[in-house]
């Protein structure tokens, strides 16, 4: 998941729900979630167009993917909510409904590593959720 500060993307959505004291655990916590920072991503496309003899399948994600449980909690930390209520399954079935989407995009454990673009010596700005939530909360208030 690319995560940016834009509005009506998935980190609005998940900054939204912590708003809203609803950012806690989603299921059992334990699924891992792989995502990349914005300027990570336009700047890890940009290393692949300059770096042509990398070729094949490239991993574009931070290098270090998060359990959902500790992802939300680093979350709530860069907005400066100590709680968040849990999301029980069944819960997530029936918002799934609502939002017209499926329960399996927060449940399904994903654990990617960019290790391609890493052995190319690729450099992240943002390769740890915890600087990456901060600057993308307060670049979100920025907005706002």
């Amino acid at each position: 998941m690319t995560m940016s500060p834009d509005r009506g993307g998935v980190f609005d959505y998940l900054l939204w729900l912590v708003r809203m004291g609803i950012g806690g655990t989603a299921g059992s916590g334990h699924q891992y979630i792989s995502w990349i920072h914005d300027l990570d991503f336009i700047n890890a496309i940009q290393f692949l167009i300059d770096n042509a003899q990398i070729s094949g399948a490239v991993n574009i994600a931070a290098p270090q993917p998060l359990p959902n449980k500790e992802f939300m909690a680093q979350l709530r930390s860069a907005w400066g909510r100590r709680l968040g209520l849990p999301v029980s399954e069944w819960m997530l079935e029936i918002g799934a409904v609502f939002l017209q989407t499926e329960s399996e995009l927060v449940l399904k454990s994903r654990r990617v590593v960019p290790a391609r673009l890493l052995d190319a010596g690729f450099q992240f700005q943002y390769g740890d959720w915890q600087s990456a939530s901060k600057d993308l909360c307060q670049r979100w208030k920025a907005q706002a």
